[in-house]
């Protein structure tokens, strides 16, 4: 048995070759069934589904992906963001990784960095998406205008986003520290009490290496203040553009919606997604890992619906 196995039973492991390198993932449930992507967020890996992947896969064809630079998937070098990690391009590579599965329409949940990447995809290439949920996000422009209007907010969106080789020079001197400390911060408990050891560990060896902790910082750059993510909301907030897929935007009471000055949901539907539905989870930022009945149920129904 290869290391994760165990958190996702019934689940065959995936390499695909991408556009850019290999992917990996895992694929559970019924091949005709309909297909479900999951994209993890920052700084996890698809181990963070483990807990709702297999419920999920009693009605679905569920794909969980390692995003490029994360888990075990490719970490391809890049400068400023744009040439690996704006999330137009991933979007476009996991649209050909899903075709190479044999799906070009499905389902997408996806949480912190892969629902931003889920949220553009949906916006470019809409008739690919059948629904879109969202979890613990807002929109790259609106999280941005937060922490102007409130400097200090969320520090790690540019200290991460500032010119190479700063932060991964501090992070390198101590991965564990750093990483573990958000997740921490970003727990409704702060503490690591929510997190699998076997999904730690796996968290752990993807970000001791020094090629994926550049790839998460090109991540953060191409959504940096001025890059090429939020770039590409502007344009499309300009334009007018929403999303026409049902979405489903779900919002952690402990760390998405606390002390903000308007809820997740109002914020989607106020930009990309006018008929947005939403639920609120009693969670830290980690709801598939701190709340995860709560967080299934709200998934199911949506898919269900």
């Amino acid at each position: 048995m290869a290391e994760g196995d165990d958190l996702f039973p019934g689940f065959e492991p995936l390499w695909i070759e991408g556009p850019a390198g290999r992917w990996f993932g895992r694929a559970g449930g019924a091949p005709e069934a309909p297909p479900l992507l999951l994209l993890h967020g920052f700084p996890q890996s698809h181990a963070m589904w483990h807990r709702l992947a297999p419920a999920l896969a009693a009605t679905h064809r569920v794909i969980a992906l390692d995003l490029k630079g994360y888990g075990w998937s490719a970490a391809p070098a890049s400068r400023d963001g744009e040439n690996a990690y704006a999330k137009r391009r991933l979007g476009a590579e996991i649209v050909a990784v899903m075709e190479r599965l044999g799906h070009v329409r499905f389902a997408l949940a996806g949480h912190d960095r892969g629902g931003r990447v889920g949220y553009r995809l949906a916006l470019d290439a809409p008739e690919r998406i059948a629904r879109l949920a969202l979890l613990d996000i807002v929109p790259t422009d609106v999280q941005w205008e937060r922490i102007a209007a409130k400097p200090g907010a969320n520090p790690h969106w540019p200290f991460l986003a500032r010119p190479a080789p700063e932060p991964e020079e501090v992070i390198r001197r101590d991965p564990d520290g750093y990483f573990e400390g958000l997740l921490r911060d970003w727990s409704a408990a702060h503490d690591l009490s929510a997190f699998d050891p076997r999904a730690l560990t796996l968290y752990r060896q993807a970000w001791a290496v020094p090629e994926r902790i550049h790839a998460m910082c090109e991540d953060y750059r191409a959504g940096g203040a001025e890059g090429p993510d939020r770039a590409a909301d502007r344009d499309d907030l300009a334009a007018g553009r929403t999303l026409p897929m049902p979405v489903l935007v779900l919002a952690s009471e402990a760390y998405l919606d606390r002390d903000k000055p308007e809820t997740a949901l109002a914020a989607w539907r106020r930009t990309f997604a006018p008929k947005a539905e939403g639920a609120s989870i009693a969670s830290g930022h980690f709801m598939a890992e701190e709340a995860p009945e709560a967080t299934l149920r709200a998934l199911q129904d949506f898919l269900a619906a």
